[in-house]
């Protein structure tokens, strides 16, 4: 029996001490919840250890093929591009290892449904409809890492009730903290839930909450409740090996995280499963075409997908 290609963690790095060692007890998590896999993780800046250390503790334990996980929401400058090369100087460092990489976390169904239950937390029994929710996403000059962003707060506004969900950054992206917190005021907000989209607590987080606190004594005619970070969950600890299994499989899929023929979204339950059909654009010329025109050659969403 082959052994299995080893897990390396990736994360960003934090100068928070408690945000970098809840990294570190994740991955130690990780290890036992997976026992037949040398499992090790690294930063790629700011906290102990560096992803190279983390490399080298495999390399040590005998490891020559490994797939990386980075443990990120979104797809932004680092996952795109410092974790690659950091990969690619290990591979000249220790000769023979070989990699593969996998894909971001976000928005996965499995993590709306924590950040379901923190908002749960922060609301206690109110009506779910009085209460306008701003996630708050670290940030980032990718444009695309942004619209990720966006693209979960659509996904947690989608069939869950809430009066809206709006978007703000914490860092390097408009809106801001208070520019969205006005925007949902202007909206018509009775009651906002700040929702960190975070894995851990770390300096961005606690920001985040700051600048809610100093809003909301600014306002003080609209309720404001801050909710907690996503948190070592058993949800993420599947997801990251989740993760794992399509990089070691090399099933890295077009997005199907969120496809509701997919996955049981909120109020679309009932389509899971179904064929796909072909289907007409009115504002689009009469142009008709199915879902196996974008996605080369009759990409399929059934059970067995």
């Amino acid at each position: 029996m082959t052994t299995p290609p080893a897990l390396l963690i990736a994360g960003h790095g934090t100068r928070d001490d408690a945000g970098a060692e809840a990294f570190r007890a994740f991955v130690r998590e990780l290890g036992l919840r997976r026992p037949d896999l040398p499992v090790a993780g690294g930063f790629i800046e700011l906290s102990p250890p560096p992803l190279g250390d983390a490399v080298a503790e495999l390399v040590e334990r005998g490891v020559r093929r490994f797939a990386a996980v980075p443990l990120m929401l979104v797809s932004a400058g680092h996952a795109k591009g410092d974790i690659p090369a950091a990969l690619a100087r290990e591979k000249e460092r220790h000769p023979g290892i070989s990699y593969t990489y996998g894909r971001p976390l976000g928005p996965h169904p499995a993590l709306l449904n924590v950040l379901e239950r923190r908002l749960d937390d922060a609301i206690g029994d109110q009506d779910r409809a009085e209460v306008t929710v701003l996630l708050v996403g670290r940030g980032s000059t990718d444009p695309d890492a942004n619209a990720e962003v966006f693209k979960a707060a659509r996904l947690l506004w989608e069939g869950r009730g809430y009066a809206g969900v709006e978007t703000a950054f914490v860092s390097l992206a408009a809106p801001d903290v208070p520019s969205g917190l006005d925007r949902c005021v202007a909206l018509g907000a009775r009651k906002i839930v700040v929702l960190p989209y975070f894995l851990f607590t770390g300096i961005l987080p606690d920001r985040v909450r700051r600048q809610t606190e100093e809003w909301a004594a600014a306002h003080p005619q609209t309720p404001v409740a801050s909710a907690d970070v996503i948190g070592p969950e058993p949800e993420l600890l599947d997801l990251v090996l989740e993760r794992y299994e399509e990089a070691v499989k090399g099933d890295l899929r077009m997005n199907c995280d969120s496809c509701v023929y997919r996955i049981a979204l909120p109020g679309f339950e009932d389509k899971v499963g179904l064929p796909q059909q072909p289907h007409f654009h009115p504002d689009d010329d009469g142009h008709d075409h199915g879902h196996g025109h974008h996605h080369h050659g009759g990409h399929t969403h059934s059970h067995a997908h």
